[in-house]
């Protein structure tokens, strides 16, 4: 799990650039945080949906490629519950809930302390290639 976590935490650039902080990995499972800061907020002053995304499904992403093989997203879907304000830390949980041989889906559930942000589903495709090889 060390260089899954490793490989996350280095090579994910866009991550990186909007302060995702990968916290946990293990098979099937993910946690990150991202503070919510000035940069991430939209018109309205609350945070902006895309950037919530982008937490969520990096951590579904992490948490997909855990077991070390190439997974890719094939469809996914976000619902805002509360909106997230400057200064939250949010925590994006994604675990998997059910698979097949060649699909894997999870649930990602953000949160800023006992507050759901938002709930993220997300499915992808299992390939055979080692995560290795992206490299």
């Amino acid at each position: 799990m060390k260089d899954i976590k490793l490989f996350f935490s280095e090579n994910a650039e866009f991550g990186k650039n909007i302060g995702i902080k990968l916290l946990e990995v293990k098979y099937g499972y993910a946690k990150a945080k991202m503070k919510v800061t000035k940069f991430h907020l939209n018109l309205a002053g609350v945070c902006h949906g895309g950037a919530i995304f982008t937490l969520a499904d990096f951590a579904f992403a992490v948490a997909s490629n855990s077991f070390g093989k190439i997974a890719l997203a094939i469809d996914t879907s976000i619902s805002f519950i509360n909106a997230a304000k400057e200064g939250d830390e949010l925590i994006a949980e994604a675990k998997l809930i059910g698979e097949s041989n060649r699909l894997g889906t999870y649930e990602v559930k953000i949160t800023h302390k006992d507050k759901i942000i938002a709930f993220f589903k997300g499915t992808v495709y299992k390939t055979k290639k080692d995560l290795k090889e992206i490299k």
